[in-house]
C-alpha cells in the first residue's frame, strides 16, 4: 500500500485492484504465499479516507457505498484465501488497514505497531470483520476494544490475537526473501520471531472480561464507575465521548458476531453502514475530529438513553435486493 503521506489510507481503487491481484494470484501456481505491507515507517494502513467517505456521503454521489461494498468483499477474499496472507504490520493499523490485516492467516507485528479500532468515535461501528475478530478475542477484550477504541502496542496486540508474532522490523527482509525462496511462512516466522512482556490487557483482563461482559452499555458503564480506579474511570469517560447510537449498534454487532460465520458478519456490517450513511452521528464524527477538528461532536441522540431498541434494530434490517454479494 503506497500512500506514506496519507497514512496508506485505503481508496475504493486500491480495494478493487487489491480483491483483483488477489483474484489472479490465487489461480497462479507459482504463487505460494502473499505478504502485505504499508509504505514508510508511519503506518501499515490508518484506514478507509474518511474524508472521502464523508464528502460522498455528504453529496449523494454513490462512492461511500461502492467503497464500503467493495472493502467488505476484499475482506471476504482475504479471509478465505487458500494460500498464506501475511500481513507486515508496522506503525499505525486501525479502521479498514485491520480489515487487510487481521483476517489473513499471519498477522506479523512489528515493534512500532498501534492498533486500534476507533470508529464509535466518528459515529461508525468496528466493521471489516470486526463482528467477527472482536468477539473472538480472549474473554471480553473485544467488547472493550470495540467500545473505546482503545490503541494496542504490539504486546497487547499479541495477547488479544489481533497479531500472532513478532518479528522485529529489522527481520523482515529475511522473511521475505526465505518466503521468496519458497520457505513455508511457519517455518520462516519459526526461525524469525522473538518475545515481547504483556502489559495492558494481561493486568487488567479479569476486569475487563466480568465489566464488559455486561448486557448494555449501561450496565458495563456503571461496571465501570463501580470499580473507581484511575484506569476504569479513563475508560467510562472514554466510553461516555463516544456516539451513543454507535455505542448500542457495535455493542449489539459484537454481541451477534460470536454466532455467525465470517460471510454472515460482513452481510451484518454493510447492513448497517448503509444506515451509517443515510443517518447523522457519522457526519458530526468526521466533521469533529477529520474537519473542523474542534473534537466536540453533538451526537444525535446525545444520550443512551435516547436510543431505543428499535433504533438499534432498524441498523440491521435486511436490504432486500441490496444486500452484500460474496
Amino acid at each position: 500500500m503506497n500512500r506514506p503521506k496519507a497514512l496508506n489510507a485505503l481508496t475504493h481503487d486500491m480495494c478493487v485492484r487489491m480483491n483483483a491481484q488477489l483474484d489472479q494470484w490465487a489461480k497462479d501456481d507459482a504463487v505460494k504465499a502473499v505478504a502485505i505491507r504499508g509504505a514508510g515507517d508511519r503506518a501499515f494502513c490508518a484506514g478507509g479516507d474518511i474524508r472521502a467517505l464523508y464528502e460522498s456521503g455528504k453529496a449523494g454521489t454513490p462512492y461511500a457505498l461502492a467503497f464500503y461494498r467493495d472493502e467488505y468483499i476484499l475482506n471476504a477474499t482475504i479471509k478465505h484465501y487458500p494460500k498464506p496472507y501475511i500481513a507486515l504490520i508496522q506503525g499505525i493499523n486501525m479502521g479498514g488497514g485491520v480489515g487487510v490485516s487481521v483476517n489473513g492467516s499471519h498477522r506479523i507485528a512489528g515493534e512500532g505497531m498501534v492498533f486500534a479500532m476507533p470508529e464509535t468515535g466518528i459515529g461508525l461501528f468496528p466493521d471489516v470483520g470486526g463482528s467477527y475478530f472482536l468477539p473472538r478475542c480472549p474473554g471480553e477484550i473485544g467488547m472493550f476494544l470495540g467500545l473505546t477504541g482503545f490503541r494496542l502496542k504490539t504486546a497487547d496486540s499479541l495477547y488479544a490475537g489481533i497479531a500472532t508474532n513478532f518479528i522485529p522490523t529489522a527481520r523482515w527482509d529475511t522473511l521475505l526473501k526465505a518466503l521468496a525462496d519458497g520457505t513455508a511462512p511457519d517455518t520462516a516466522i519459526e526461525g524469525l520471531k522473538d518475545t515481547v512482556p504483556d502489559t495492558f490487557l494481561m493486568e487488567h483482563r479479569s476486569a475487563i472480561d466480568r465489566i464488559f461482559a455486561a448486557n448494555s452499555v449501561e450496565e458495563i458503564l456503571a461496571g465501570l464507575d463501580a470499580e473507581h480506579e484511575d484506569w476504569t474511570d479513563d475508560i467510562a469517560t472514554t466510553i461516555r465521548s463516544k456516539s451513543p447510537t454507535s455505542l448500542k449498534i457495535a455493542f449489539h454487532q459484537i454481541r451477534e458476531g460470536r454466532n455467525l460465520d465470517f460471510d454472515a458478519c460482513m452481510r451484518m456490517e454493510y447492513r448497517m453502514v448503509n444506515r451509517i450513511v443515510a443517518g447523522h452521528d457519522f457526519y458530526e464524527g468526521v466533521r469533529a475530529v477529520i474537519i473542523d477538528k474542534d473534537n466536540a461532536p453533538k451526537w444525535q441522540p446525545a444520550e443512551l438513553s435516547g436510543v431505543s431498541q428499535a433504533d438499534v434494530d432498524a441498523y440491521f434490517a435486511p436490504l432486500g435486493e441490496k444486500e452484500l454479494k460474496l
